[in-house]
This record gives C-alpha cells, structure tokens and sequence, in this order.
C-alpha cells in the first residue's frame, strides 16, 4: 500500500501532504459557496472512502478502542471551528494570506503542547510571538489604505482565531493516532465529526446551502477528495511519528505555497506591505523551532 510506504518517511509524507492541503483555500474561492457550506461539503465528499479505508482497517486490526475514537471525535469538533474560521478568514484577505494567518499555530501550538502534553517549548518559541504579531498587524492592513482583501482587518482577526483551532485540532488528531497502524480510522471519525459541527454552525449562522450548483459541487469534490482525503492521510500519518513541533514546521510549506498559487490561480495581489507581513510570520514559525531539540516519538497506543 503506497500509505504505508511514507509512513517509513514520515517527513516526505507531511510535506507532500502540505503541498496538496496548500490548494484548499482556492478550491473553495472557486466554489463559490458560503463558509458553512464550503466547510460541510468538504467533510461529507471525504466521509466514503475514508470509511471504504477505515472499515478495511478495522477488518485487519479488529475495532479501535473506544477512548482513541472520543478523542478523534473531540478533534473534529476542532475542525470544524477551524474551517468556518479559515472559510470567513478567505471572504475577508484571500486564500494565501487567510492561509498564512492560520498557521500562526505553529507558534500556538508549541505553547498547548506545553499546557497539555507536557513538551515544554524553549525560548525560540517565545522569541517568536513579537514576530508573528508583527505579521499578523501588517497583513491586517491597519498600516496603509488599500489593502487587499474585503477587509483585511476583520481577515486578520478570523485568521489568529483560525490558528487558535487548527492547534487544537493537530493536538487532538495527533493524541487519537498513536496507533501506527491506523490512519484512515481517526481521520474518519475526526471528519464525521466535523461535518455533523459543519452543520450545526451553518444552521445556526444561516449560510449553510444543502443544494449548491453543479459547478460548485464539482469544486468541492475536488477539494474533499484532494486535500480531506488525500492530503489528511498523509499528514496523519505523520503525527504520531513526529515531534508536535517538528510536524508544525514542516507544515510551513502549506502557506508559502497557497500564496504563490493563489496569485496564479485565482489573481489575488496582496500589497507589498501584506507580503512583508507574511514573511514576518514564516520567519517567525521558523524562529519558533530553532534551537528546539526533537523530542523522543512517543510509544504508539496499539489497539487491543
């Protein structure tokens, strides 16, 4: 199985992973659809073959403990929040820079770590708060008129709350895939979770359309298949491999490209005073890991 191959290289798999999570954020401007719809229908596209591969998991290891699919399922819930905030965060600055300002995670979610699993981040991480503020206060566009994006200041907002939940949802996934030999299963259960989220927010926001154009559902099995399916697997096979750190960084590569293909794809032209303000933050995820020593892979929670 060719999944199984990467999980020999863990660090491949997570960079090819972030390259192909790297077009979410276009696929969805090309869908043309709410946030709320955008975010469910890419889980609800996903759900069959992940659980086609789940279920063949299952068949080969017998049923996953149930305290592993809680906490995938907690993950979900994570998700979710993320997706809509990611998806508002698009509407207001763009897919880069909506994307750029989601991974402040990388400097976050070094600190949950240390709240919640115990890894205690070293000054490096620290350093590179000021960094990323910086960044973030740059691409809000509070600085300079004309701006790119609807409006950038509220873009800014939703993307550090987007980071907030993406930390979240990497903790979580990566505490509910210590079993090395699942990957499909968690990412299941975390998915399922995430659309029945999906569509809880949608209906209570109100933006969430059950019947989209052809068109638009064409984009959005696109965006399920490529980035949900393909892109999550990799990336979750990854994580328990993986110091939480070292998994954050290497997920840089998803905003430095996102901004280049949007650019390409779908046009978009952030000012250059945006663009120093991207860079400040890729500096700072960098700086976040410097100095950092990677800390022993946990021991894999094998299902009974």
């Amino acid at each position: 199985m060719p999944l199984r191959r990467f999980g020999d290289r863990p660090v491949l798999a997570v960079l090819v992973g972030a390259v192909t999570i790297s077009f979410s954020g276009i696929l969805f401007r090309l869908a043309h659809v709410s946030p709320s719809t955008g975010a469910f229908y890419r889980c609800v596209w996903a759900l069959p073959p992940l659980w086609a591969l789940a279920t063949r998991e299952d068949r080969r290891f017998g049923r996953r403990p149930l305290r592993a699919r809680l906490v995938a399922w907690g993950a979900g819930v994570f998700f979710a929040v993320d997706l809509i905030l990611w998806h508002n965060a698009i509407e207001q600055v763009g897919a880069g820079l909506a994307t750029v300002l989601g991974n402040t995670q990388v400097v976050l979610v070094g600190l949950l770590a240390w709240v919640l699993l115990q890894e205690r981040p070293q000054r490096s991480s620290l350093m590179a708060i000021p960094i990323v503020a910086v960044g973030v206060v740059l691409i809000s566009g509070v600085l300079e008129q004309g701006a790119y994006g609807a409006n950038p200041r509220l873009g800014a907002v939703y993307g550090v709350l987007t980071g907030i939940a993406y930390s979240g949802f990497l903790l979580t996934l990566r505490e509910g895939s210590r079993d090395l030999r699942r990957t499909a299963g968690p990412l299941f259960d975390a998915t399922l979770s995430a659309a029945l989220g999906c569509a809880a927010i949608g209906a209570v926001v109100g933006d969430l359309d059950l019947i989209p154009s052809w068109s638009a559902m064409g984009w959005l099995i696109l965006l399920a298949v490529s980035s949900q399916v393909l892109g999550w697997l990799l990336i979750s096979l990854s994580l328990p491999r993986l110091p939480a750190v070292i998994t954050s960084i290497l997920l840089t590569l998803q905003p430095v490209c996102s901004v280049i293909f949007a650019a390409l794809i779908v046009d978009e032209k952030p000012s250059a005073l945006q663009l120093v303000g991207a860079a400040c933050i890729l500096a700072g995820l960098v700086t976040a890991t410097l100095g950092r020593r990677a800390a022993r892979v946990p021991e894999p929670e094998l299902a009974g």
